[in-house]
């Protein structure tokens, strides 16, 4: 079951990611107006992350011994409180789905596990790749994308469109995207040590087969 949610992850994450960059080159409705515009297809990428959410965090609960995480609790029950705008009125469909380009880092942080599972060790190439693409691809699609979506964001605030929203909704986007991407830039820095131990290792090792080979 484990396993399943780890192949389930990575191909709804590939999917989402998918038709995310496909609405954000070719909805023109959306990003002509990114807090009204016609949401018709976001809903549909989004309604689709919003049933994996559901499903994982009722596994996450029935297997918590195994997969337990209150991170990932907090980051799904946050997602899917800001969706609910979305899926129930229709509102912010170019920033929910410009959220949804971070999935495109989940397929090389669910790789990780497979590779345990297969019995590599971590200072192994396929994990030095792996961790090397999951830290790159991390930073470029949930860290270097935030100035870009906070700066289209505060470019609505005082418009017309953005008083439409109501407190309420107003709220739930705003602190829902700056608890999603506090989480994002602690497990930026978790995997950024993580590479950094792994190398380490791998230069030890490196010292220690070296060392071996002289006193031969």
């Amino acid at each position: 079951m484990v396993a399943r949610r780890w192949v389930v992850s990575t191909f709804h994450a590939l999917v989402v990611g998918l038709l995310c960059v496909y609405l954000l080159w070719f909805d023109d409705a959306v990003n002509a107006d990114p807090i009204w515009g016609e949401p018709k297809l976001v809903k549909l990428n989004v309604g689709l992350t919003a049933g994996y959410l559901i499903s994982d965090f009722l596994l996450i609960l029935w297997y918590w011994n195994a997969i337990g995480d209150r991170y990932f609790i907090i980051h799904h029950l946050t997602a899917l409180y800001a969706y609910y705008y979305v899926l129930g009125q229709g509102l912010l469909p170019y920033f929910a789905n410009f959220r949804l380009i971070a999935e495109f880092s989940t397929p090389f942080v669910n790789q990780r596990w497979f590779l345990e599972v297969l019995g590599y060790p971590k200072t192994s190439m396929p994990n030095i790749i792996n961790g090397f693409l999951m830290l790159m691809i991390f930073f470029l699609v949930r860290i270097a994308v935030m100035p870009v979506y906070y700066h289209k964001m505060i470019s609505t605030f005082g418009s017309e469109a953005f008083y439409k929203l109501g407190l309420r909704a107003q709220f739930a986007w705003i602190v829902a995207s700056v608890c999603l991407d506090v989480m994002n830039i602690m497990w930026m820095y978790k995997i950024g040590k993580g590479c950094y131990k792994v190398l380490c290792a791998c230069k030890k090792e490196k010292a220690d087969s070296q060392k071996n080979g002289k006193q031969r």
